[in-house]
């Protein structure tokens, strides 16, 4: 499909795959993604359909004559200029591999990872059904992950327990302790919380590790670029100041 093809026309003027494109991309960056969806496409050709009929109408009203209308177009003027200045006043910036690294050597506790554990566990809603729990494991009647799936009270029984990772501060004190104290491969509890009572398995144990600025990088250039926005932003509003004010 060409860009020019003539997908309706309106007194007289032609409405283009082009312009339709066109009209997409000033929406709402979650409905861009279906710009090419064939039933999507034509609901918002017949916006801008409408749009153009209303704007007709507008010039058969002659309401581009009137001061309202002179005063809405005067506003939008500025408003472009002002956009297209800005655009110049930011344009050339950028950020250098050797200032994104150095922002990474001299602001290392950013760039640090907690340590944290993987672990699984099985809650109850009484301490001595956690205890006969806790038996029938060491028996060997049953796994961990077994008796995740049969007993537990928490919606990770349907994954054997598992809780994934997690560093300090994502759950509460009581489990927190008693998993990072844990010895890997050791169960532990019951170990009482607000939720119930806790058994607690862990899997793995990772040290806090520093962020590799391979993996760092797009941040810092985004957050460095930002900071040079801003700056090349409020010296020009003072430079003209100074000149117009």
């Amino acid at each position: 499909m060409s860009n020019q093809e003539i997908l309706a026309t309106v007194a007289g003027e032609n409405i283009t795959k082009a312009e339709l494109d066109a009209f997409l991309q000033g929406l709402p960056k979650e409905q861009r993604a279906y710009a090419q969806n064939v039933q999507f496409r034509d609901q918002y050709l017949q916006q801008l359909i409408a749009l153009r009929l209303y704007s007709k109408m507008g010039e058969d009203m002659k309401l581009d004559e009137t001061e309202e209308y002179k005063h809405i177009m005067e506003s939008a003027r500025k408003d472009v200029l002002a956009q297209m200045a800005m655009t110049e006043t930011l344009k050339g910036l950028e950020v250098t591999p050797e200032e994104a690294m150095a922002y990474y050597e001299e602001h290392p506790q950013h760039f640090t990872k907690g340590a944290t554990v993987s672990a699984k566990h099985i809650l109850t809603e009484e301490e001595e059904k956690c205890n006969e729990i806790m038996e029938s494991i060491v028996n060997g009647e049953k796994t961990f992950e077994e008796a995740a799936a049969e007993f537990s009270t928490c919606p990770s029984g349907a994954r054997g327990g598992d809780l994934g990772e997690f560093g300090r501060g994502q759950m509460v004190k009581e489990f927190e302790d008693a998993a990072f104290d844990a010895e890997i491969g050791h169960i532990v509890g019951p170990v009482k919380t607000q939720f119930g009572y806790h058994l607690i398995k862990v899997e793995k144990k990772n040290d806090a590790s520093k962020v590799p600025f391979a993996e760092a990088e797009p941040g810092i250039r985004q957050n460095l670029m930002q900071q040079k926005q801003n700056a090349a932003y409020t010296a020009k509003v003072e430079e003209l100041k100074a000149k117009y004010m």
